[in-house]
């Protein structure tokens, strides 16, 4: 495996970082629009029952979406503040995101490929000077 090097490493961390922040906002706005969409259509449709059945799926459905995409924000943000806390839920993300095919899967290849890095350790152990 071709080993990355510290510099590099500077490069591709935060890549991921945001790409788990983006893919789990993503995933949230999934869930709003589904909630919306299926509430209203059970309201337009007129019949009580429907927009109970709707408006129910709709509510635990956004809730399921708001749940699944919360990991990936922790772990988008520990990235970018380069904890190692975040490093580790990534890599547990990651593994998960290998059953999300095609582009899931990518993107955890992508992942477990940057952080599994022997110079990771090394990356996440150093103290990063503070923004002034």
């Amino acid at each position: 495996m071709n080993q990355l090097k510290l510099q590099d490493l500077q490069l591709h961390i935060p890549i991921v970082g945001w790409l788990f922040i983006i893919s789990s906002a993503l995933m949230l706005a999934l869930g709003i629009i589904a909630f919306f969409m299926l509430s209203s259509v059970g309201v337009v449709s007129g019949d009580a029952q429907a927009a109970l059945i709707l408006g129910t799926v709709g509510t635990w459905g956004g809730i399921f979406l708001l749940i699944l995409s919360l990991p990936g924000f922790l772990a988008g943000y520990g990235l970018l503040k380069h904890k190692e806390w975040g490093r580790i839920l990534a890599i547990v993300v990651a593994f998960l995101n290998l059953l999300n095919f095609p582009l899931g899967t990518l993107f955890a290849f992508y992942t477990l490929w940057v952080l599994l890095q022997t110079s990771a350790n090394e990356y996440f152990s150093y103290a990063q000077p503070a923004p002034a």
